[in-house]
């Protein structure tokens, strides 16, 4: 295969896989699901319920991606004696913020809609590169510190609300929003904690890590699943709901398929063009969410959502030189 033709396949799988994976997780986690109770005197009583199960659904995600680094290293990347230097106390505490960023993330989709979301997590360079100066002593152009004001500039048009009744809540932030927030802040102490691992020379390959953080999440969302008792009604949920099985199977599927072609596009065409792929792919995201489960955004939204992207575009165009 040529390397244009490799190219374009590695972007059109990141394309279809997370564009899928965008489509099933609004439809999962937004979705209604009937249930039908049938009461002493013969009548039917027809219920809705929402899916509420954000630990499950993580728990399941990290089993498939575990599983997948397995089947890596065991085909592509081999894993090195070297590869065994990092404590497991660090990937103890990376997994953690992992896990906090995924849950908190999935669940703040409760309460926002999918675009909203999305863009949100627009902002992990934010918080990246401010715990990465403050706990891994990195230092950053100016042109970055720029382009990153750019996505805080598109975030606050994007979250600003300017018709607030006397009636309304004069909060900014909603639970859901808080929820990002808290996701963003994991995501910026993962980023600082694998920087730290860089600078003192002890990141594996990235299959190795993702095998390790992987493992440490089973571990801490399986304890959190059986103290919270969420994996009884998780059961039940799918017992009463079987429907949902085929949309987390493929769900996980297609996550971890992308996580392949984004390794294709990383080793082969290097950072900067998978940058700039996925960044467009979560504008595409935002748009079929708009027309395919009607999230309606204001012109203001729109405005921020083009300087969010627009940001990050231009960060990985230059803000890595």
């Amino acid at each position: 295969m040529n390397r244009t033709a490799k190219f374009f396949g590695a972007a059109i799988g990141i394309f279809v896989c997370y564009f899928y994976y965008g489509i099933l997780q609004e439809a999962i986690t937004k979705g209604k699901y009937e249930h039908k109770v049938t009461n002493a005197d013969g009548t039917v009583e027809v219920t809705q319920e929402k899916f509420v199960y954000s630990l499950s659904l993580v728990f399941i995600q990290c089993v498939v991606n575990y599983a997948y680094a397995l089947i890596l290293l065991q085909t592509v990347q081999r894993e090195k004696p070297t590869d065994a230097v990092v404590e497991n106390r660090l990937y103890g505490v990376c997994a953690l913020t992992y896990i906090l960023a995924m849950v908190s993330s999935n669940m703040a989709l409760q309460w926002v809609s999918y675009p909203t979301q999305v863009i949100g997590k627009s902002c992990k360079p934010i918080p990246v590169m401010l715990l990465g100066v403050l706990l891994a002593n990195r230092r950053y152009a100016l042109r970055k510190y720029l382009f990153v004001l750019l996505i805080v500039i598109g975030i606050g048009l994007f979250m600003y609300k300017p018709k607030l009744s006397s009636t309304s809540n004069p909060n900014v932030f909603s639970t859901g929003e808080l929820l990002l927030v808290m996701s963003l802040a994991m995501d910026g102490l993962t980023g600082a904690i694998q920087e730290r691992m860089r600078v003192n020379n002890q990141k594996p390959n990235s299959a190795v890590m993702m095998k390790m953080m992987n493992l440490f999440s089973i571990g801490y969302t399986l304890v959190a699943l059986v103290l919270s008792s969420e994996i009884y009604s998780f059961i039940v949920f799918v017992l009463n709901h079987p429907e949902v099985v085929w949309k987390i199977t493929t769900f996980c599927i297609a996550s971890s398929l992308g996580q392949f072609f984004i390794f294709v596009m990383v080793t082969d065409f290097g950072p900067l063009p998978c940058s700039i792929v996925t960044t467009t792919r979560k504008f595409f995201t935002v748009l079929a969410s708009v027309i395919l489960f009607g999230n309606v955004l204001t012109n203001t939204q729109w405005t921020g959502a083009v300087l969010v992207f627009l940001g990050l575009g231009l960060d990985s165009l230059y803000g890595g030189k």
